[in-house]
């Protein structure tokens, strides 16, 4: 079996197997190989002299673009860790990840109030004209995103993994040399970055959007005949609603591979996507950023499984009751994870603990049981979950009623107090324009038992969830109760 190499010696050996291939291109401009191997020597070069060094957990929060993965190669060639935050991050969040990550500079640009010394790609490049190799360097944690939940503490996440590249036909999401991947999700968050640093480390023509637009997103398959796509499930039905003759100005017979993940997809969204591009096309991952294991479905199976999000593919998992025992198929308990036997921890928190029993397992949270046949069903998370009347009661099934809505552009659903029921469901919807709460109403009545359905409604006119699919409910829920 071929060794291991670092990560920038791969950059490195990629620009001399195809020095005039597009390795990245982003709204502005295209990359070649060789361009991103000399420019992220440069880059390396102007880290160590800002005072990076190997080891180093770097902060880094700048927008979707060629800069970014500049930025990540830089330092995995000088042996520090990307450790990405959202550009839009408010101060005195983006001031806590930092003073956990003990960063000694911030990549960004002015859109992060920092006391740290700050430097966007430019001004890393202008620190060093030096574009000749560098001593090899091996990153000890190849990346430290922060956690996608909703505690509202900062949490680091650092792989278990070095920055090494291992020699692999097929790498992460099913990845090749010839894929053109195309990625409307921000590269702040684990799955854009996993997935797209996977594909460019296998040789992969990497697309950047700057963020997610329904018709550009079509129009970037369409223009660069794109192979690989990574979407969530926000994503999924604004491209669905888009009207039949906008989609249908662009090809996407070109697809091979969409993977959809972060969230959950709603049955009839997902059906229509396999009917559209067809169920060899259309793939799903669970799991966390920890990676201790994690499923994936593809569409075939969901047409025979629906609802499911697959079967373990790496690791184990298992449902666990109240009392601490492993749950035969149907019942649902909390689903805990464990790494392959004998295999090294995956991850370790900064900044939290995790929920563990004995044996090894661990737990993000989230509700669900498996079938007979091994395949697993989420419900939602634990601390999501809303009790009403001693019912337990799972948002992400109301969201997914009220999203096949087609005047409901997001949704997000939350518990709040009740003198009478413990808690009352009530659903915050950004509409479209002419939807009624009247029209919500009859539209749940008929998809939600009576328990289920939403006792208040709240228009709002911004997006529930963010660039990555994600809803902060906790946070949600108290600014409501915080109201006067």
């Amino acid at each position: 079996m071929t060794q291991p190499i670092s990560l920038g010696a791969r950059l490195t050996q990629l620009a001399q197997k195809r020095p005039d291939s597009p390795a990245v291109s982003d709204r502005l401009r295209t990359i070649t190989w060789r361009e991103l191997d000399l420019r992220t020597n440069r880059v390396a070069r102007g880290l160590l002299a800002a005072g990076v060094r190997h080891g180093d957990l770097v902060t880094l929060g700048l927008p979707n673009s060629a800069e970014f993965i500049e930025a990540c190669y830089g330092l995995w060639k000088i042996g520090a860790t990307p450790q990405p935050i959202s550009y839009r991050l408010p101060a005195a969040e983006a001031q806590a990840v930092m003073e956990l990550a003990n960063t000694p500079v911030l990549i960004s640009g002015d859109t992060i109030e920092s006391d740290r010394p700050r430097y966007d790609v430019a001004a890393l490049l202008a620190l060093a004209e030096d574009e000749s190799p560098l001593e090899d360097a091996i990153a000890p944690v190849w990346k430290a995103p922060t956690s996608g939940g909703s505690t509202g503490r900062p949490k680091l996440i650092l792989s278990g993994g070095e920055g090494l590249y291992t020699p692999v036909d097929v790498g992460a999401y099913l990845t090749t040399g010839d894929d053109v991947m195309i990625m409307p999700g921000p590269l702040y968050h684990n799955g854009p970055f996993t997935g797209s640093f996977g594909g460019l480390n296998q040789g992969a023509h990497l697309v950047i959007l700057p963020r997610f637009d329904a018709e550009e997103t079509l129009r970037a398959v369409h223009r660069h005949r794109g192979t690989w796509m990574y979407l969530v499930p926000t994503m999924m039905g604004r491209i669905w609603r888009l009207p039949l003759e906008t989609r249908a100005q662009y090809d996407v017979s070109s697809l091979t591979t969409v993977w959809h993940l972060a969230a959950p997809c709603p049955p009839w969204l997902k059906e229509a996507w396999i009917e559209w591009l067809g169920p060899d096309v259309i793939m799903e991952l669970y799991g966390g950023t920890e990676g201790q294991a994690f499923t994936t479905i593809t569409g075939s199976e969901w047409l025979a499984h629906r609802g499911s999000v697959g079967t373990v593919a790496m690791g184990e998992m298992v449902a666990i009751g109240a009392d601490g025992e492993v749950l035969p198929p149907g019942e649902v308990g909390e689903i805990y994870m464990r790494r392959p036997a004998d295999a090294p921890p995956t991850y370790r928190y900064l900044g939290a603990t995790a929920r563990t029993l004995p044996g090894g397992w661990e737990s993000l949270g989230d509700i669900g049981w498996f079938d007979e046949e091994g395949y697993l069903y989420l419900a939602d998370r634990r601390t999501d979950m809303i009790l009403v009347g001693g019912a337990n009661v799972y948002p992400a099934e109301i969201e997914s009623a009220l999203d096949e809505h087609p005047l409901v552009q997001s949704s997000a659903v939350i518990g709040l107090p009740d003198d009478d029921l413990g808690a009352r469901v009530h659903a915050i919807v950004q509409p479209r324009d002419g939807l009624s709460e009247d029209m919500l109403r009859e539209h749940v009545r008929t998809r939600l038992v009576t328990y289920k359905q939403p006792r208040s409604y709240e228009f709002v006119p911004e997006n529930i969830r963010d660039d990555a699919g994600k809803v902060r409910r906790t946070q949600l829920r108290e600014e409501r109760i915080a109201r006067p």
